[in-house]
Protein backbone atom coordinates (compact mmCIF):
# COMPACT_ATOMS: atom_id res chain seq x y z
CA UNK A 1 0.00 0.00 0.00
CA UNK A 2 1.21 3.56 -0.55
CA UNK A 3 2.82 5.57 1.80
CA UNK A 4 0.24 8.35 3.36
CA UNK A 5 1.68 11.38 5.04
CA UNK A 6 -0.30 14.20 6.38
CA UNK A 7 0.64 17.80 6.95
CA UNK A 8 -1.44 18.75 9.90
CA UNK A 9 -2.28 22.35 11.13
CA UNK A 10 -1.22 22.73 14.62
CA UNK A 11 -3.68 25.18 15.25
CA UNK A 12 -6.82 23.17 14.22
CA UNK A 13 -5.61 19.92 15.80
CA UNK A 14 -2.50 20.98 17.93
CA UNK A 15 -0.39 17.96 16.75
CA UNK A 16 3.43 17.49 15.33
CA UNK A 17 2.98 18.28 11.85
CA UNK A 18 2.99 15.06 9.71
CA UNK A 19 5.18 15.13 6.21
CA UNK A 20 3.77 15.63 2.67
CA UNK A 21 0.06 15.90 1.90
CA UNK A 22 -1.69 13.35 -0.27
CA UNK A 23 -5.18 12.19 -1.76
CA UNK A 24 -7.58 9.78 0.97
CA UNK A 25 -10.55 7.54 -0.40
CA UNK A 26 -12.96 6.83 1.62
CA UNK A 27 -14.63 3.37 0.15
CA UNK A 28 -18.57 4.06 1.63
CA UNK A 29 -21.77 2.26 -0.47
CA UNK A 30 -24.50 3.43 -2.12
CA UNK A 31 -25.87 6.91 -2.78
CA UNK A 32 -29.15 5.51 -1.04
CA UNK A 33 -27.50 4.52 1.88
CA UNK A 34 -25.73 5.98 5.39
CA UNK A 35 -22.38 5.43 4.47
CA UNK A 36 -21.82 7.81 1.69
CA UNK A 37 -22.86 10.75 3.36
CA UNK A 38 -21.11 9.39 6.23
CA UNK A 39 -18.02 9.13 4.27
CA UNK A 40 -18.57 12.34 1.93
CA UNK A 41 -19.09 14.12 5.71
CA UNK A 42 -15.81 12.81 7.05
CA UNK A 43 -14.19 13.48 3.51
CA UNK A 44 -15.16 17.29 4.41
CA UNK A 45 -13.45 17.29 7.78
CA UNK A 46 -10.62 16.00 7.00
CA UNK A 47 -10.69 18.29 4.02
CA UNK A 48 -11.40 20.96 6.48
CA UNK A 49 -9.21 20.37 9.74
CA UNK A 50 -5.94 18.86 7.99
CA UNK A 51 -3.72 20.88 6.03
CA UNK A 52 -3.63 20.09 2.57
CA UNK A 53 -5.67 16.50 2.81
CA UNK A 54 -7.97 16.12 -0.35
CA UNK A 55 -10.35 13.46 1.13
CA UNK A 56 -12.87 11.49 -1.13
CA UNK A 57 -15.82 9.56 -0.71
CA UNK A 58 -16.32 6.73 -3.71
CA UNK A 59 -19.14 4.90 -4.35
CA UNK A 60 -19.11 1.11 -4.41
CA UNK A 61 -20.85 -1.77 -3.26
CA UNK A 62 -20.57 -1.28 0.07
CA UNK A 63 -19.03 -3.96 2.42
CA UNK A 64 -17.85 -6.78 1.28
CA UNK A 65 -15.94 -4.79 -1.45
CA UNK A 66 -14.54 -2.44 0.76
CA UNK A 67 -12.45 -4.93 2.19
CA UNK A 68 -10.98 -5.76 -1.12
CA UNK A 69 -10.53 -2.21 -1.54
CA UNK A 70 -8.50 -2.22 1.59
CA UNK A 71 -6.57 -5.40 1.12
CA UNK A 72 -4.84 -3.73 -2.37
CA UNK A 73 -4.32 -0.31 -1.02
CA UNK A 74 -7.19 0.46 -3.77
CA UNK A 75 -8.57 2.86 -0.93
CA UNK A 76 -7.45 4.25 2.39
CA UNK A 77 -10.47 4.34 4.59
CA UNK A 78 -13.65 2.40 4.01
CA UNK A 79 -17.02 1.52 5.90
CA UNK A 80 -18.21 -2.15 6.01
CA UNK A 81 -20.31 -3.66 8.88
CA UNK A 82 -18.93 -5.60 11.43
CA UNK A 83 -20.03 -9.14 10.57
CA UNK A 84 -18.27 -8.47 7.08
CA UNK A 85 -14.80 -7.12 9.03
CA UNK A 86 -14.98 -10.03 11.76
CA UNK A 87 -15.65 -12.76 8.63
CA UNK A 88 -13.39 -10.93 6.44
CA UNK A 89 -9.75 -10.68 9.43
CA UNK A 90 -10.98 -14.51 10.56
CA UNK A 91 -11.32 -15.74 6.95
CA UNK A 92 -14.77 -16.92 7.56
CA UNK A 93 -18.20 -17.21 6.07
CA UNK A 94 -17.76 -14.94 2.38
CA UNK A 95 -13.95 -14.79 3.07
CA UNK A 96 -13.47 -18.53 3.54
CA UNK A 97 -9.39 -19.36 1.96
CA UNK A 98 -9.29 -15.70 1.47
CA UNK A 99 -8.60 -14.01 5.18
CA UNK A 100 -7.40 -10.35 5.12
CA UNK A 101 -5.22 -10.20 7.82
CA UNK A 102 -4.20 -6.80 7.55
CA UNK A 103 -7.24 -4.76 8.23
CA UNK A 104 -7.61 -2.54 11.21
CA UNK A 105 -9.71 -0.47 12.66
CA UNK A 106 -10.08 2.90 13.85
CA UNK A 107 -13.70 3.58 15.37
CA UNK A 108 -16.65 1.94 15.40
CA UNK A 109 -19.11 4.79 13.49
CA UNK A 110 -22.91 3.65 14.17
CA UNK A 111 -24.98 0.84 13.89
CA UNK A 112 -27.33 -0.31 11.17
CA UNK A 113 -30.52 -1.86 11.14
CA UNK A 114 -31.78 -4.71 9.36
CA UNK A 115 -34.97 -3.05 7.71
CA UNK A 116 -37.68 -5.48 5.71
CA UNK A 117 -39.68 -2.65 3.63
CA UNK A 118 -42.80 -4.43 1.91
CA UNK A 119 -46.02 -1.91 0.25
CA UNK A 120 -48.80 -1.30 3.51
CA UNK A 121 -51.17 -3.54 1.22
CA UNK A 122 -48.63 -6.36 0.99
CA UNK A 123 -49.50 -9.88 2.90
CA UNK A 124 -45.84 -10.53 3.88
CA UNK A 125 -45.73 -10.26 7.88
CA UNK A 126 -43.04 -12.50 8.47
CA UNK A 127 -39.91 -13.52 7.12
CA UNK A 128 -41.67 -16.99 6.10
CA UNK A 129 -44.09 -14.89 4.49
CA UNK A 130 -41.60 -14.35 1.63
CA UNK A 131 -41.95 -17.47 0.43
CA UNK A 132 -41.98 -17.53 -3.54
CA UNK A 133 -42.03 -13.33 -3.23
CA UNK A 134 -39.77 -11.36 -5.10
CA UNK A 135 -37.46 -9.71 -2.67
CA UNK A 136 -34.26 -7.62 -3.35
CA UNK A 137 -31.50 -9.15 -0.76
CA UNK A 138 -29.15 -6.30 -1.67
CA UNK A 139 -26.60 -5.00 -4.35
CA UNK A 140 -23.81 -7.81 -4.90
CA UNK A 141 -20.98 -7.61 -2.31
CA UNK A 142 -22.98 -5.72 -0.04
CA UNK A 143 -23.17 -6.28 3.69
CA UNK A 144 -27.06 -5.74 3.33
CA UNK A 145 -26.54 -9.40 1.40
CA UNK A 146 -24.39 -10.71 3.75
CA UNK A 147 -27.10 -9.99 6.54
CA UNK A 148 -29.98 -10.87 4.60
CA UNK A 149 -28.28 -14.41 4.20
CA UNK A 150 -27.60 -14.97 7.95
CA UNK A 151 -30.55 -13.79 9.03
CA UNK A 152 -32.53 -16.03 6.48
CA UNK A 153 -30.21 -19.12 6.77
CA UNK A 154 -30.62 -18.95 10.59
CA UNK A 155 -34.11 -19.32 10.39
CA UNK A 156 -34.38 -22.64 8.02
CA UNK A 157 -34.52 -19.96 4.99
CA UNK A 158 -32.79 -19.37 1.76
CA UNK A 159 -32.90 -17.87 -1.80
CA UNK A 160 -34.07 -21.11 -2.89
CA UNK A 161 -37.63 -19.99 -1.12
CA UNK A 162 -38.25 -17.35 -3.23
CA UNK A 163 -37.16 -15.20 -6.31
CA UNK A 164 -33.83 -13.44 -5.16
CA UNK A 165 -32.99 -9.56 -7.06
CA UNK A 166 -29.42 -8.10 -6.08
CA UNK A 167 -30.75 -4.29 -6.00
CA UNK A 168 -29.06 -1.00 -4.00
CA UNK A 169 -30.86 0.34 -1.96
CA UNK A 170 -32.40 2.97 -4.94
CA UNK A 171 -33.10 0.59 -6.74
CA UNK A 172 -34.90 -1.46 -4.41
CA UNK A 173 -36.99 1.55 -3.48
CA UNK A 174 -37.96 2.10 -7.03
CA UNK A 175 -39.01 -1.78 -7.58
CA UNK A 176 -40.85 -1.86 -4.65
CA UNK A 177 -42.60 1.25 -5.50
CA UNK A 178 -43.46 0.04 -9.16
CA UNK A 179 -44.33 -2.83 -8.18
CA UNK A 180 -41.51 -5.03 -9.85
CA UNK A 181 -40.77 -6.71 -6.55
CA UNK A 182 -42.69 -7.43 -3.22
CA UNK A 183 -40.26 -6.67 -0.73
CA UNK A 184 -36.60 -5.58 0.13
CA UNK A 185 -33.91 -5.80 2.68
CA UNK A 186 -31.90 -3.16 4.01
CA UNK A 187 -29.32 -3.12 6.18
CA UNK A 188 -28.25 0.32 6.79
CA UNK A 189 -28.40 3.20 9.64
CA UNK A 190 -31.75 4.33 9.94
CA UNK A 191 -33.63 6.83 8.64
CA UNK A 192 -32.19 6.09 5.67
CA UNK A 193 -32.94 8.32 2.33
CA UNK A 194 -34.16 5.96 -0.04
CA UNK A 195 -36.74 4.41 2.47
CA UNK A 196 -37.80 8.15 3.65
CA UNK A 197 -38.52 8.70 0.18
CA UNK A 198 -40.38 5.53 -0.98
CA UNK A 199 -42.76 6.11 2.41
CA UNK A 200 -43.59 9.66 0.74
CA UNK A 201 -44.97 8.04 -2.23
CA UNK A 202 -46.22 4.75 -1.50
CA UNK A 203 -47.91 3.20 1.82
CA UNK A 204 -45.05 0.85 3.28
CA UNK A 205 -44.93 -1.32 6.19
CA UNK A 206 -41.49 -2.63 7.89
CA UNK A 207 -41.64 -6.36 9.22
CA UNK A 208 -40.84 -7.29 12.87
CA UNK A 209 -38.51 -10.18 13.42
CA UNK A 210 -40.11 -12.26 16.29
CA UNK A 211 -37.73 -12.88 19.51
CA UNK A 212 -37.00 -15.94 18.33
CA UNK A 213 -36.03 -15.28 14.97
CA UNK A 214 -33.12 -13.11 16.85
CA UNK A 215 -31.99 -15.42 18.69
CA UNK A 216 -31.55 -17.79 15.74
CA UNK A 217 -29.73 -15.13 14.16
CA UNK A 218 -27.61 -14.24 17.14
CA UNK A 219 -26.48 -17.64 17.73
CA UNK A 220 -24.99 -18.25 13.96
CA UNK A 221 -23.79 -14.23 14.06
CA UNK A 222 -22.43 -12.73 17.32
CA UNK A 223 -22.39 -9.36 16.15
CA UNK A 224 -26.19 -9.05 15.55
CA UNK A 225 -27.24 -7.26 18.42
CA UNK A 226 -31.56 -6.82 19.43
CA UNK A 227 -32.66 -3.33 17.96
CA UNK A 228 -35.88 -1.24 17.98
CA UNK A 229 -36.85 1.04 14.91
CA UNK A 230 -38.57 4.17 16.89
CA UNK A 231 -42.44 5.02 15.42
CA UNK A 232 -42.68 7.74 13.31
CA UNK A 233 -39.56 6.96 12.06
CA UNK A 234 -40.87 6.62 8.38
CA UNK A 235 -44.32 8.24 7.21
CA UNK A 236 -47.13 5.33 7.81
CA UNK A 237 -44.94 3.66 10.78
CA UNK A 238 -47.49 4.31 13.53
CA UNK A 239 -45.62 1.50 16.13
CA UNK A 240 -42.09 0.67 16.76
CA UNK A 241 -40.74 -2.18 14.95
CA UNK A 242 -38.39 -5.02 16.34
CA UNK A 243 -35.22 -5.93 14.23
CA UNK A 244 -31.48 -6.82 14.59
CA UNK A 245 -28.64 -4.39 14.59
CA UNK A 246 -25.53 -4.86 13.76
CA UNK A 247 -22.28 -2.07 14.22
CA UNK A 248 -20.42 -0.22 10.95
CA UNK A 249 -16.91 -0.18 11.34
CA UNK A 250 -14.38 2.30 10.44
CA UNK A 251 -11.66 0.98 8.80
CA UNK A 252 -7.83 1.04 7.37
CA UNK A 253 -5.02 -1.31 6.23
CA UNK A 254 -2.50 -1.73 8.77
CA UNK A 255 0.38 -0.62 7.00
CA UNK A 256 -1.45 3.00 7.06
CA UNK A 257 1.21 5.51 8.68
CA UNK A 258 0.84 5.34 12.57
CA UNK A 259 0.51 9.06 12.59
CA UNK A 260 -2.01 9.31 10.14
CA UNK A 261 -4.26 7.09 11.64
CA UNK A 262 -3.74 8.88 15.03
CA UNK A 263 -4.82 12.11 13.69
CA UNK A 264 -7.89 10.54 12.03
CA UNK A 265 -9.09 8.83 14.83
CA UNK A 266 -8.75 12.39 16.86
CA UNK A 267 -10.55 14.12 14.50
CA UNK A 268 -13.46 11.80 14.27
CA UNK A 269 -13.72 11.83 17.73
CA UNK A 270 -13.07 15.80 18.66
CA UNK A 271 -15.14 17.20 15.82
CA UNK A 272 -18.38 14.42 15.52
CA UNK A 273 -20.75 16.91 15.36
CA UNK A 274 -19.73 18.37 12.73
CA UNK A 275 -20.81 14.39 11.47
CA UNK A 276 -24.20 14.76 13.27
CA UNK A 277 -24.97 17.77 11.42
CA UNK A 278 -24.49 15.37 8.29
CA UNK A 279 -26.19 12.60 9.27
CA UNK A 280 -28.32 11.71 12.63
CA UNK A 281 -26.98 7.72 12.53
CA UNK A 282 -23.68 9.97 14.11
CA UNK A 283 -24.84 10.42 17.54
CA UNK A 284 -23.60 6.88 18.11
CA UNK A 285 -20.34 8.00 17.18
CA UNK A 286 -19.12 7.41 20.81
CA UNK A 287 -15.63 5.77 22.20
CA UNK A 288 -16.95 3.77 24.46
CA UNK A 289 -19.38 2.46 21.27
CA UNK A 290 -16.25 1.97 19.08
CA UNK A 291 -14.80 -0.31 22.51
CA UNK A 292 -18.21 -2.52 23.06
CA UNK A 293 -18.86 -2.90 19.18
CA UNK A 294 -15.26 -3.38 17.18
CA UNK A 295 -14.53 -6.72 16.00
CA UNK A 296 -11.37 -6.37 15.15
CA UNK A 297 -8.08 -5.32 16.46
CA UNK A 298 -7.66 -1.38 16.42
CA UNK A 299 -4.39 0.52 14.57
CA UNK A 300 -1.72 1.49 16.64
CA UNK A 301 -2.49 5.10 15.87
CA UNK A 302 -5.92 4.89 17.05
CA UNK A 303 -5.09 2.85 20.23
CA UNK A 304 -2.53 6.31 20.64
CA UNK A 305 -5.63 8.59 20.40
CA UNK A 306 -7.36 6.08 22.83
CA UNK A 307 -4.95 5.52 25.47
CA UNK A 308 -4.25 9.80 25.50
CA UNK A 309 -8.28 10.36 26.45
CA UNK A 310 -8.03 7.30 28.85
CA UNK A 311 -10.27 5.19 27.50
CA UNK A 312 -10.78 1.46 28.94
CA UNK A 313 -9.38 -0.56 25.94
CA UNK A 314 -10.25 -3.92 26.37
CA UNK A 315 -7.46 -6.77 25.15
CA UNK A 316 -9.14 -8.00 22.06
CA UNK A 317 -8.50 -4.57 20.32
CA UNK A 318 -4.67 -4.53 21.07
CA UNK A 319 -2.72 -6.24 17.40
Amino acid sequence: MRTIKYAVAASLLATAPLAAAQQLSIATGGTGGVYYPIGGGFAEMINDHIEGADATAEVTGASVENMGLIMRGDADLALALADTVYQAYNGTGDFEQRQIENIRALASVYPNAVQLVTLAESDIESLADLEGKRVSVGAPGSGTELNARALLEANGMSYDDFNPQRLNFNETADAIRDGDIDAGFWSVGPPTSSILNLAATRDIRLIGFSDEEIANAQEDEPVFAPYELAAGMYDGMDEAVQTIGIPNVLVVNSDMDEELAYELTKLLFEHTDELIAVHPAANDTTIEFTMESTPVPLHPGAIRYFEEVEADIPDRLRP
